[in-house]
């Protein structure tokens, strides 16, 4: 977790981090909520010390390409960031065609999370008729990517990857 996540933290906010994809289209989705208050996408769960775009790409990070966000629990519930998070992707895809970087995961910054996020997927899983691929996980250190990454979408355009 970030210092900035830490101090937020402090302010009443939260932090949750999701991976499903694409970050530029993950990031601008979550953006649209009302009560987060801030997203940084970047790179979370492999065993690379300061991943690059480049070589999360490549594939030998281990890393998800992830969005760190900073939401107000008293405007936008976790379970609501869940809600959207499972409506962007299939969650029975595990993503093995598309490059472990875009895998789908979430990653959980406290047991509540943890918890929310299970029974979250177990409620999808017998909707879906069959297995919930996606992974949950103890968040770990999030890298941040480069600035170009950052706010894509509101930079540049363009439609959702």
């Amino acid at each position: 977790m970030s210092n900035e996540a830490n101090q937020d933290r402090k302010a009443g906010l939260q932090t949750a981090t999701f991976a499903c994809g694409c970050f530029w289209g993950v990031e601008s989705k979550f953006q649209q909520m009302e009560g987060v208050i801030s997203t940084d996408v970047g790179y979370t769960g492999g065993t690379t010390e300061s991943p690059t775009y480049k070589s999360v790409c490549g594939g030998g990070t281990g890393h998800a390409e992830a969005v760190e966000i900073i939401f107000d629990p008293s405007q936008v519930s976790y379970l609501d960031l869940l809600q959207r998070f499972f409506n962007m992707h299939d969650p029975t895809d595990t993503g093995d065609t598309h490059g472990g970087q875009y895998r789908a995961a979430i990653f959980y910054h406290s047991t509540d999370q943890e918890a929310a996020a299970r029974q979250f997927a177990q409620q999808i899983q017998a909707s879906y008729g069959r297995a919930v691929t996606t992974q949950i996980a103890p968040a770990v250190t999030f890298f941040r990517a480069e600035e170009y990454h950052q706010d894509y979408y509101k930079k540049n355009g363009g439609s959702f990857c």
